[in-house]
């Protein structure tokens, strides 16, 4: 048992309580077969963790199916917290099949439902914006379900912040349902949130629920450039030709690949893994409240684990934040000491809440 997988977090400004790092099950029935999801799963849970993450469209419904499967053979269903997305098109050709409309929504979670042999979701998250339906469509059918009992919290992955905003604003105004959490990509190499999803969180009482923390798998240090080609063993070469944008992360960022060697080298001083070290520092940022971890054996669970024992020094920290950090635009000028100074008459001034 990992005492710090129990030091349960509350999600956004809800009651529920969630392990630190969850366990994404996006892998079931795609890297993992049935029996190393099962050990996976059962593995998660021993150690004391409660959180486990996944979508419809994973592995065409085959994730929700086995996670739903094996919660209900532990007869773990009021111990565990599920949370499950919406979005992708189940029905090409039927554009009514997916997307975040009113009629998408209610097929969506009636099929999530059954797949996971329960009557209601805990976390039920809109997967990623359609660009067509308004906000304030998705807002009121959330909160309908809520109030019907077929879902206890919403969140928002892959989302414009200002839609987001939109939504948390129109939840407080209205009394609907308030959004409990974001899930979006984050990690060293992935920062891009911190412009605008991070103060909005911050702002509203937003949980950050970090998903690809280790960048699909640059973090690890199992990959490495050679002659200018990219040599190593993993999945990421499935996606080579494919168009994936994963691949960015690999092969179009000179900065990425310096991330990484002051990664390697924060490993080396403190005899730990690149993986601890990249979690550890996902973990630690602001407004994270559970951060997503996928494995597709139990070795990587048990090594993805062991990043939660890991506190970084503060030189370490600073030295990984400095290497990834986010160019600066026109606007941030603004927001810099410099101006703010002009701004407030050359007196420090700070927030006195939050």
């Amino acid at each position: 048992m990992r005492e710090q997988l129990k030091e349960y977090r509350t999600l956004g400004r809800t009651g529920l309580k969630v392990s630190p790092l969850g366990l994404g099950v996006m892998t079931y029935g795609w890297g993992a077969d049935k029996k190393e999801a099962r050990e996976i799963f059962d593995l998660y849970r021993e150690e004391g963790g409660n959180f486990f993450d996944t979508a419809d469209m994973y592995s065409g419904g085959e994730s929700e199916s086995w996670l739903g499967e094996f919660v209900s053979d532990a007869h773990a269903r009021e111990e565990v917290v599920i949370a499950t997305k919406f979005s992708f098109n189940a029905q090409p050709g039927n554009p009514n099949a997916g997307g975040n409309g009113r009629k998408n929504i209610f097929r969506a979670l009636e099929g999530s439902l059954k797949r996971l042999r329960t009557d209601y979701v805990d976390v039920y998250i809109l997967h990623a914006w359609d660009r067509v339906t308004p906000v304030e469509e998705v807002m009121s059918t959330l909160n309908d379900l809520v109030r019907a009992g077929k879902v206890r919290h919403i969140g928002f992955s892959d989302a414009p912040a200002w839609y987001a905003s939109r939504a948390q604003t129109l939840a407080e105004l209205r009394g609907y349902e308030r959004l409990a959490l974001l899930q979006l990509e984050y990690s060293l190499v992935s920062r891009n949130l911190e412009r605008e999803h991070v103060p909005l969180a911050m702002e509203t009482g937003i949980s950050i629920v970090p998903w690809s923390p280790l960048a699909s798998g640059f973090l690890t240090g199992k990959y490495r450039r050679e002659n200018g080609e990219i040599v190593g063993s993993g999945r990421v070469f499935d996606y080579k030709d494919s168009g994936n944008p994963t691949l960015e992360k690999f092969s179009k960022r000179e900065k990425n690949w310096e991330i990484l060697d002051a990664v390697l080298a924060a490993a080396k001083e403190l005899g730990k893994t690149p993986v601890e070290i990249a979690l550890a520092w996902v973990i630690g940022r602001p407004q994270v409240t559970s951060v997503l971890v996928g494995a597709t054996k139990k070795d990587q669970l048990e090594l993805n684990l062991s990043a939660l024992a890991l506190e970084l020094p503060p030189e370490i920290e600073s030295r990984l934040t400095q290497v990834s950090r986010l160019e600066s635009t026109e606007l941030d000028h603004f927001f810099e000491p410099t101006m703010q100074g002009m701004i407030h008459g050359g007196v420090p001034v700070r927030r006195g809440l939050g």
